[in-house]
């Protein structure tokens, strides 16, 4: 049932690319379903191309006979469609199960509107229940697990921290990078968290997108629901 929702969300997005747009490709499950809807309409005869945030969506792109560019051809995007790990109502997001955090983000905010895709269940009062990801560089990794957790502990939260596991042992960014996990339950204030997580120099990014998305298309039992950012 889930995978049917994120294909419906997927579909609802869709209908908002134009031809001659140049569009951001997210990564993750229901950004799959998004990839494999537009090669249809690639297919068809729709004339865009594509920025990837993820070395597995350009694959999946190619597959799927999408034209693919970068941000050094094409540093403005019209539109980045992407999915989510959890939104609450403003359209905060946290984002980075995937591993593909900072290039999301980098695309997303390069764009001149991020659209949301998800089924129901990610769609949450506030963000947390999903452990957030922060992106860190591999040199001098312990300190700034201690610096994380120090951050942590001074904005309320227990530093339940864990180092993300893949094929790799660590998991690898697409970027060379490592990604912890802090399972935080519920953030009070996602930009205080923010602010403080970016000021700690080993850490590269984090999973918190605050005022980048511009619309949600939420699939649920009752259909599909578009959700406006507050501006």
């Amino acid at each position: 049932m889930s995978d049917e929702l994120k294909r419906k969300a997927a579909a609802a997005a869709l209908e908002e690319v134009g031809g001659g747009m140049r569009i951001g490709i997210g990564t993750g499950s229901t950004a799959e379903h998004f990839i494999r809807l537009l090669g249809e309409r690639v297919r068809g005869g729709l004339d865009i191309v594509g920025v990837p945030t993820s070395e597995r969506s350009a694959a999946l792109s190619r597959e799927e006979g999408i034209r693919l560019s970068t941000l050094e051809e094409l540093p403005e995007l019209d539109l980045t469609i992407d999915g989510a790990d959890e939104l609450d109502d403003a359209l905060n997001l946290i984002k980075g199960g995937g591993g593909a955090l900072l290039r999301e983000k980098i695309v997303a905010t390069a764009s001149k509107r991020m659209i949301v895709i998800a089924d129901s269940s990610k769609h949450v009062r506030h963000l947390g229940a999903f452990p957030l990801p922060i992106e860190v560089v591999p040199f001098g990794l312990g300190s700034t697990e201690r610096a994380v957790a120090r951050v942590l502990e001074t904005c309320g939260y227990e530093p339940r921290l864990s180092m993300r596991e893949g094929r790799q042992d660590p998991f690898i960014t697409d970027g060379g990078h490592h990604i912890l996990d802090a399972d935080l339950r519920q953030i009070a204030d996602p930009n205080a968290l923010s602010d403080a997580l970016l000021r700690i120099p080993g850490v590269v990014d984090h999973g918190l997108f605050l005022g980048i998305a511009a619309c949600a298309y939420i699939a649920g039992g009752d259909g599909v629901r578009r959700i406006e950012a507050a501006r």
